[in-house]
């Protein structure tokens, strides 16, 4: 008898299953139209549902508190007026299935990010986004085409059987006009190009020194910005701000009229750069988005190629000739913030002798021992902290009190969905693009599942070999130390928003212990400070990050004296 309510019991929670499963059906149906394009289409097809309407959905997708319901698929050869189906099976963020959306009402949008196809020089052929201007930002990338919102109601029944047309196509940007301070180049680079089958630049923008014109026989030093896409040269600005200007309110920072801020800062750093006793140079900030990222970590890579050197040995000579660069590495240095911190160092490293100095604030991992808040060398996975009984997530964002708003699982889960093959164009994906091998279809290998966390050894032991920057400097510093001796400065906030700061104790540890020769540079941490603190114990984070382009100088100058051979050009660039 106990056997028969057993079955009955089993038959019973196997029905309401079975109903759970088949109440709630789903089916969004998305298309694009002839107005829109003509041709076939490859790419990202993501669909997006926000429960407000204070913007579109698609700019509100991100991994914190507030973040928006997506999904995503990839579509081949997407015909117009073909119909694709969203519906249960189809994963998604913060929500892994749409059968699990509760009922209220929606505004619902769709958009494509397209892939074009590389017919790589390793032999394989790979699909990914061109950067078409933006910086790989899917959200607004040209020629992306997206639907407006549409308002639905999802009922206790589920999604009705609805359809949605993308019928909008985001515009081309408009490049930037040369002023008499700011120049622009566009670079075909030949390595760049071989390695992706077909033409690929670099760009750049110059700042000029004052007098630059009125001093043909100057030649001068190179300080280069290195960071995220820039549009434009950012933070100069030959006019004050508006008086007329409505006050802004800056959440990160807690401060009111931050825009203001901004604006008088920029024209703050215009009149330095006029000032006489101000030594000239030229500053750049570099153009190199790749089909992976917003920019490249200036590295060569397996995956992405021969960025490193591009950049050094195409786009820096290029740049010097046009614009009387001295033109050797004890006139050049480097310097950034996050990513421009992680590849101001790494550059230095990668080429010592190009280079003769490099300031990294905030540093993306510098020590893989620290990869954020994971061991990719001890942890067998990095989702989760190793424990027989509890489950306890990995954080990935804190604020300056140690409140968590995210953490690694739910950021790579989301970057599974804006794409797959590490071609979301997010942070943990383009360190993979960077850091991993190449993968016998053309992409890059995983560091770890991006479902589970579960890390794979393997991989982590190349990126160890060739990007962990600890690791090569400790593995060489018989062939590296004297190169690199009185070049590094690293500086970090002790309450970094992404855990930052525990590579860099690891890295002060080895440079403090290195003897013959000792390092003889700087590593210095702000106190109770985020992302991206720079170095300056006096202002706030929210002044300093502004700073960038004149806080070294004083340093910079110092090494130039100390270090310049015999006979460099020390006065012409002086207007002496």
């Amino acid at each position: 008898m106990k056997r028969i309510f057993l079955l009955i019991a089993i038959i019973g929670i196997a029905s309401c299953q079975s109903n759970k499963e088949t109440s709630n059906p789903i089916a969004i149906n998305v298309s694009f139209s002839d107005a829109v394009g003509s041709e076939k289409m490859d790419g990202r097809l993501l669909l997006m549902l926000a429960d407000n309407d204070q913007t579109e959905p698609r700019f509100q997708i991100n991994d914190g508190l507030k973040a928006q319901l997506i999904y995503g698929k990839n579509v081949d050869g997407m015909a117009p007026n073909d119909k694709v189906v969203f519906n249960g099976e189809d994963f998604g963020f913060p929500i892994a299935s749409m059968t699990d959306i509760p009922p209220g009402d929606y505004y619902v949008q769709a958009l494509l990010h397209k892939y074009e196809t590389f017919n790589l020089s390793t032999g394989q052929t790979v699909k990914l986004p061109m950067d078409n201007g933006e910086g790989q930002q899917w959200k607004t990338s040209p020629g992306n085409i997206y639907s407006k919102p549409l308002k639905v109601t999802i009922t206790e029944n589920g999604i009705p059987d609805i359809n949605i047309q993308m019928d909008q196509i985001i515009p081309p940007i408009e490049e930037p006009e040369d002023t008499e301070w700011i120049k622009h180049i566009k670079l075909k680079s030949e390595k760049l190009s071989k390695f992706w089958g077909r033409d690929m630049y670099l760009g750049a923008h110059v700042l000029l020194p004052k007098g630059f014109e009125e001093h043909p026989e100057a030649k001068y030093p190179l300080m280069i910005f290195h960071g995220h896409f820039p549009s434009d040269f950012g933070g100069f600005s030959t006019t004050p701000p508006d008086p007329n200007m409505k006050p802004e309110y800056s959440s990160r920072f807690n401060v009111e009229g931050y825009n203001i801020i901004q604006e008088q800062e920029a024209y703050d750093f215009y009149k330095r750069w006029n000032e006489p006793d101000f030594p000239r140079f030229i500053i750049i900030q570099i153009q190199h988005p790749t089909p992976y990222y917003d920019d490249s970590y200036a590295v060569n890579s397996a995956s992405q190629g021969p960025y490193g050197d591009a950049i050094t040995h195409e786009l820096i000579p290029y740049i010097e000739k046009n614009f009387r660069g001295m033109g050797e590495g004890w006139s050049r240095f480097l310097y950034g913030g996050s990513t421009g911190g992680w590849e101001a160092l790494a550059v230095q490293v990668k080429y010592p002798d190009e280079y003769n100095g490099c300031f990294a604030a905030c540093p993306d991992p510098i020590d893989f021992r620290a990869y954020c808040l994971t061991n990719i060398y001890e942890d067998k996975n990095a989702y989760y902290y190793d424990s027989n009984f509890k489950k306890l997530e990995v954080p990935a964002h804190r604020d300056n009190l140690g409140q968590i708003q995210s953490t690694l699982r739910e950021g790579n889960h989301l970057e599974l969905v804006l794409g797959d093959k590490s071609r979301s164009g997010q942070q943990w994906d383009i360190w993979e693009a960077t850091y991993s091998p190449q993968g016998a279809d053309g992409y890059p290998v995983r560091l770890w599942d991006k479902m589970s966390g579960d890390i794979n050894a393997d991989v982590a032991k190349y990126w160890q070999e060739n990007y962990d920057l600890r690791y090569i400097m400790e593995r060489d510093w018989d062939k590296l130390g004297d190169k690199l001796k009185g070049k590094i400065h690293i500086y970090c906030g002790d309450m970094d928003n992404y855990y930052l700061n525990n590579a860099v104790y690891l890295m002060e540890d080895f440079l403090e212990s290195t003897t013959d020769p000792y390092y003889e540079g700087e590593v210095a941490y702000g106190d109770r400070a985020e992302h991206c603190w720079n170095g300056d114990p006096d202002q706030p984070n929210y002044i300093s990050r502004l700073r960038y382009n004149t806080m070294y100088v004083p340093k910079i100058m110092k090494r130039i004296a100390e270090s310049a051979p015999k006979g460099a050009d020390l006065t012409s660039w002086r207007y002496k």
